[in-house]
């Protein structure tokens, strides 16, 4: 019996680690020069996203903010092997002919992209599987913390035991978490590595989003593991206006809706 529990405790473990999410993420964005964001669209549906496939880069979502976007921004999030991977995918997709094609094709008449930042990412131990998942008739809520130093870990830990389940509770999908990795070199305006997460809900509605969040900030379950959470680090995880917040809609040729 002992030789058996043993045997399944090590299958367990085995599973746990097979689960864990190694791959390398990366969160893009995108800012079109004024009239230009529809052209943008029209390359990537047309042409960047079957050319992304052919190169062994796997395209998650794609989304623009709800309402108003002054800034003409595309928001997208990538998916790699490793980094090393995601490099050499980028530098043969930058020599692929037909890329190079249509990126004169469609800038013929000025370009289409003005600015772009980009971080990579991996997952939390925590995370879902992030993948390619069409349900459709959902809103997306792309959420960034900025936390005190050295309390990153503080934060994972409350999300890890207790927010993601609760945010379950409430009727909020859990979509992906990620912290940005240690090697950002080649990215473009990455945040700080030691005290950012940025994460994505799904939601059923913006009014959803905002009854969820309610009912969730009245949790006693969630109040009283905010308060040991801060306790124990000796006051508030996050940084004031630490807590950013902007609501998506996927685009029609997202994989992710």
């Amino acid at each position: 019996m002992k030789s058996l529990l043993s045997l399944l405790a090590l299958l367990i473990v085995t599973t746990v680690a097979a689960a864990a999410d190694t791959r390398c993420f990366e969160m893009r964005v995108y800012y079109a020069p004024e009239g230009k964001l529809d052209a943008l669209h029209a390359r990537f549906r047309d042409h960047t996203l079957k050319l992304f496939e052919k190169h062994g880069i796997t395209s998650l979502g794609y989304f623009v903010p709800i309402g108003d976007n002054p800034e003409r921004k595309l928001i997208y999030f990538l998916a790699y092997p490793s980094l090393e991977a995601r490099n050499a995918s980028w530098k043969a997709f930058m020599a692929d002919p037909d890329w190079q094609k249509a990126h004169k094709a469609s800038e013929a008449n000025g370009k289409l992209v003005a600015k772009v930042e980009s971080v990579y990412l991996g997952a939390t131990d925590y995370s879902p599987l992030a993948k390619a998942e069409n349900v459709g008739n959902r809103v997306f809520e792309l959420r960034t913390y900025t936390t005190e130093p050295g309390r990153l870990p503080n934060l994972n830990a409350r999300f890890r035991d207790h927010t993601v389940k609760l945010f379950a509770k409430h009727g909020m999908t859990n979509v992906a978490y990620w912290t940005p990795l240690a090697d950002q070199k080649g990215a473009a305006s990455p945040p700080d590595k030691d005290n950012t997460l940025i994460y994505l809900l799904a939601h059923a509605s913006q009014d959803a989003a905002k009854a969820s969040f309610g009912n969730f900030g009245k949790d006693p379950d969630w109040q009283v593991a905010r308060k040991a959470s801060e306790e124990k680090a000796g006051g508030s995880l996050t940084i004031k206006g630490g807590v950013k917040s902007v609501f998506l809609v996927p685009t029609d040729y997202s994989p992710v809706k």
